[in-house]
């Protein structure tokens, strides 16, 4: 079986190949192609466009960013009420700006791409952190901010404790973990979030369609050749899946999962 070509994994790399398009618009189209096929991508950013005024006419004329920090978590986390979801992280629609827009919740890495781009409204340019586990923001190295958290100030062993919970206390923090992440690092990580939340909800041909949308954009990594093959296999197509969990072990044959793959081949082979 020769795998099928997908018009919306096309349609979306064109989109996230586009400099004339910022991240906030990727976001946006993103949810349209996996979820929202009516969405209004316009009326999002007009929605992201009044708070971000609403904000900036709320703010003196002072630069001090300590203070434009403050207005900005004010405004956002106590006025409006945005905030993480620690009920029910795992919902895909977590990972969709629409939905955190709508619901006011949403994950890390939703919740800074929104926090970033409210602060450009006060002339507060933040940067995307691609921290282990868990996207943070920063001003600067020693000015380090947590979103989901109604934007907190960290310090390291705030850092050190974060790694600690998503890591059973088996990493150390290191001072590269606090650097910035381009757009398209942000995106292939929103698709890898949202894959992880689709399988957890047994939605295995929308975790597929997020696979193939980072594997458009990040041809040879690892950890998506093998989840494909596993997602190809519980959507039975078993040559499909061979061909990629074959790949997996050829580009990465000390794998850690070296034997529970090559266990998922064999019973691949030995049910065909």
């Amino acid at each position: 079986m020769d795998e099928e070509f997908d018009p919306f994994v096309a349609e979306w790399f064109s989109f996230v190949k586009n400099p004339n398009f910022n991240l906030v618009e990727k976001c946006l189209k993103f949810s349209q192609i996996l979820e929202f096929p009516d969405l209004n991508i316009d009326e999002y950013i007009n929605k992201i466009s009044r708070i971000g005024v609403s904000l900036k006419e709320s703010v003196s004329d002072v630069k001090n960013p300590t203070y434009l920090i403050s207005m900005l978590n004010e405004h956002l986390f106590e006025n409006l009420g945005f905030s993480g979801d620690d009920d029910d992280y795992y919902n895909p629609k977590n990972n969709f700006l629409n939905e955190v827009i709508d619901k006011k919740m949403g994950l890390p890495i939703t919740i800074s791409i929104l926090y970033t781009e409210i602060a450009k409204f006060i002339g507060l340019e933040l940067k995307i952190v691609g921290f282990p586990g868990h996207v943070l923001v920063k001003y600067n190295e020693e000015m380090i901010l947590d979103p989901y958290y109604d934007g907190r100030l960290l310090d390291l062993d705030d850092l050190q404790e974060i790694l600690d919970t998503n890591f059973d206390g088996g990493m150390e923090f290191k001072p590269e973990f606090l650097d910035e992440v381009n757009d398209e690092q942000i995106i292939i990580r929103l698709t890898r979030n949202l894959k992880n939340s689709y399988v957890q909800s047994f939605v295995y041909d929308k975790a597929l369609r997020c696979v193939n949308m980072v594997l458009a954009m990040e041809p040879e990594s690892p950890e998506d050749i093998r989840d494909k093959g596993i997602l190809e296999d519980r959507l039975q197509n078993p040559q499909i899946a061979l061909k990629y969990l074959n790949k997996y072990l050829e580009i990465n044959p000390n794998a850690e999962d070296v034997d529970f793959i090559l266990e998922l081949i064999r019973s691949i082979k030995t049910k065909n």
